[in-house]
């Protein structure tokens, strides 16, 4: 059953040698990579710096709150426009204006109001009208306007109040027209076509309804967000109580596999198999139920891009294209399985070793909720420090008007402009607020900043998994490395490890991850120039942008899996960084066949397992919030996308399941290099003995002459 083992070759080093005082890991070690260290921890303090600075210059109520012409919060809490939450446009026709897309901003006055008109009415008949009137339509003016003094022409004239009020709706706190359609398709804000401007002319609904498609512009994204930021809000405890499910599935899966691993791989293999063709199913279900229905038949790329999600899963091309995918992934399952069958066997000898290695070392299993802590902490930093600095900017007020001027669009002071010669050249001219930018030495460098921050995140994200990569390699390397199991194996071996790692193997760890984090942030930068090029026409930059992103995508696997065992090499032997991938490359070079059969199917099984964990939980969360589970469905919350909580709990679940199969893997992988390295130094004999499991020795049909006493 073993594979065929090829003839040493040279240019992969020399096989390993017997040595009588190898027990594991080496406790008599030095620091590694010093000068790696020393500039993860300058890279460090750096980053607190800028966050430090981010924090003092950022304002984050930029993103929370609208604001009106002066740079003011809408709705800020403590502040004269607190009970003002909602902004209104004086001409919301403006914001028809090419201008929009260039600055992000309607070259109208904007007002912090307390609610939304809700009728129609210009200003010559509120002046005209009733006290009530009147009254109604001051509230949408200027503060310190005299409403009864100055006349419509002398109130328009200084851009005091709008010239007309229209039904308006707030959508994303803004006050946009209340648009309809009436039976043909006729637009409508509230039940009107037409409409006085209140300055001697007419508009139509539909000029209203792209004035309000050119203002909507820089918030459709928010519109999303917002609704999903409303389902979190409501389906936040059924998240965290799916994950909470998806753990204990997790944790039970793993300490059945400690006793049942052979079992447990064959159940596991047969639901996967199971699970996807109930998806199968399910989607071709769905596929026939929708034959005939009205609209079923438009294509995914007639319907286009779609806010509300959940129109696309009304087409039938939609479950067809599910159907598909999931079909293609149950051959591919299947038929691996039938060209892997005979390893299988070995794989499951391994893994039932891992659970041995697991089962003596339960510490282990509680690593990953260390592990998570850590990357919450970054990930929290980086995202507090990225908002921060997006909003560290000033606010920046531009010239608007609505005649030709020579100061239009360049930057005034409110302050200081009516009492300007910009305001004598264009009399009807405005110092509006346009957006946040700056001119200072900070935000110069603004762009610096949030690349470093970029790439410390990338930095400390792989740090830490790296930290636990070698602290669980450590445990499980003396765990194989232990004679007489469990005698021989040392007290607390997670602490140990760890406590190494990080007085020895710093920057190691440190010089490991900034390689990785490179090619990251290579990666992003190039997905980012995707994005921009897509509406490009040069075919030949697309396909060399892709090649190069394929290339880097491959780089990163290569570096992720030499990275993996160099670590494997620094938790038992403690040498630097490139010593310890050298050692473990030539290693895994000179047993490559076992590497291809043994190594690979053992992580695809463990993801086969991943697999089938994600998979109960998506089933579940899908009946749940889509209601088709009639006795829960009261209790299911009322959702805009009920696909939210699902993809999250979905990708959560994947987390966790990571998170704990990520230590069998950890331990297969070490138990993998040490099974290597055990059949390079050793022979078998009384004087050089195995240290594997005797149930190893068996499948690979070898025996020490000395019996050892075996778990």
């Amino acid at each position: 059953m073993e594979p065929d083992e090829k003839k040493t070759d040279p240019k992969y080093g020399e096989s390993r040698k017997f040595d009588p005082n190898f027990k594991g890991p080496l406790h008599n070690r030095g620091c590694t990579d010093v000068l790696c260290c020393i500039l993860f921890i300058l890279a460090l303090l750096g980053y607190f710096a800028v966050g430090i600075v981010a924090w003092s210059q950022g304002d984050p109520r930029k993103v929370i709150y609208p604001t009106d012409s002066r740079g003011q919060f809408c709705g800020q809490a403590g502040t004269p426009l607190e009970r003002k939450p909602l902004l209104f446009y004086f001409n919301i026709l403006k914001c028809a204006s090419p201008l929009v897309l260039l600055e992000f901003q309607c070259p109208t006055t904007q007002l912090c109001v307390e609610s939304c008109p809700d009728r129609h009415l210009t200003l010559v008949k509120a002046k005209l009208g009733s006290k009530e009137d009147r009254e109604y339509f001051q509230q949408y003016c200027k503060d310190g306007v005299n409403f009864a003094k100055l006349s419509p022409p002398e109130i328009l004239k200084d851009g005091l109040c709008p010239a007309m009020l229209m039904p308006s709706k707030a959508f994303t706190r803004r006050c946009l027209p209340a648009l309809g359609t009436l039976k043909g398709g006729v637009v409508v804000v509230g039940n009107e076509t037409t409409f006085d401007a209140g300055q001697g002319y007419n508009i139509n609904a539909t000029d209203v309804l792209e004035a309000s498609k050119k203002s909507n512009v820089v918030v459709e994204a928010r519109q999303v967000a917002m609704r999903i930021f409303e389902d979190y809000t409501q389906s936040w405890h059924w998240i965290l109580l799916g994950l909470v499910i998806a753990m204990v599935v997790s944790l039970i899966f793993i300490v059945l596999l400690r006793f049942l691993a052979g079992i447990m791989v064959w159940v596991m293999i047969v639901l996967v198999i199971l699970v996807i063709g109930y998806g199968i199913a399910h989607c071709y279900m769905e596929f026939a139920s929708l034959k005939g229905d009205p609209g079923s038949d438009v294509t995914i790329r007639d319907l286009g891009l779609q806010t509300d999600f959940s129109v696309y899963l009304q087409i039938r091309q939609t479950w067809l294209a599910f159907m598909i995918i999931l079909a293609i992934v149950e051959i591919v399952v299947i038929l691996l399985l039938i060209f892997l069958r005979k390893r299988i066997m070995i794989a499951i000898a391994l893994i039932k070793e891992a659970s041995r290695a697991v089962g003596h070392v339960m510490s282990s299993l509680l690593y990953p909720l260390l592990t998570f802590a850590l990357l919450a902490v970054v990930i929290a930093y980086w995202a507090i420090t990225a908002v921060f600095l997006s909003t560290s900017n000033d606010q920046v007020y531009k010239v608007f008007n609505n005649s030709d001027c020579e100061y239009a669009r360049e930057t005034c002071n409110p302050k200081t402009f009516n009492t300007s010669n910009v305001s004598a050249v264009c009399p009807d001219a405005e110092c509006l607020f346009a957006f946040y930018g700056g001119e200072t030495l900070y935000h110069k460098y603004l762009i610096l900043f949030q690349f470093y921050n970029v790439f410390l995140f990338f930095w400390c994200a792989n740090f830490v998994t790296a930290l636990g990569q070698v602290t669980l390699s450590g445990a499980f390397a003396s765990y194989y490395w232990a004679f007489k199991k469990p005698d021989d194996i040392p007290a607390f071996p997670i602490f140990s490890s760890l406590g190494r790692a990080l007085r020895y193997h710093t920057g190691s760890l440190a010089f490991g991850s900034l390689i990785l984090s490179m090619v990251q942030v290579i990666r992003v930068h190039l997905e980012y120039l995707d994005h921009k090029l897509k509406g490009a026409q040069n075919k030949f930059a697309k396909f060399l942008l892709s090649c190069m992103k394929c290339c880097f995508w491959c780089l990163n696997r290569c570096i992720k899996f030499l990275n993996r065992n160099a670590y494997i090499m620094i938790a038992i032997y403690g040498k630097s960084f490139c010593p310890s991938a050298r050692d473990a490359f030539f290693l895994l070079m000179r047993n490559i066949v076992r590497v291809a059969v043994l190594d690979k199917v053992t992580d695809f099984l463990l993801f086969l397992g991943k697999l089938l964990i994600v998979g109960i939980v998506g089933i579940f969360s899908f009946f749940f919030f889509s209601g088709r589970i009639s006795a829960i469905e009261d209790a299911a919350p009322s959702l805009n996308y009920y696909w939210v909580p699902i993809l999250t709990l979905v990708v959560g679940s994947y987390l966790i399941a990571h998170g704990f199969f990520s230590v069998y893997a950890m331990c297969v992988d070490t138990l993998f290099l040490c099974f290597l390295e055990d059949l390079e130094r050793n022979d078998g004999s009384a004087e050089r003995p195995y240290f594997m499991s005797q149930k190893l020795l068996d499948l690979l049909k070898k025996s020490n002459e000395q019996a050892k006493s075996v778990d």
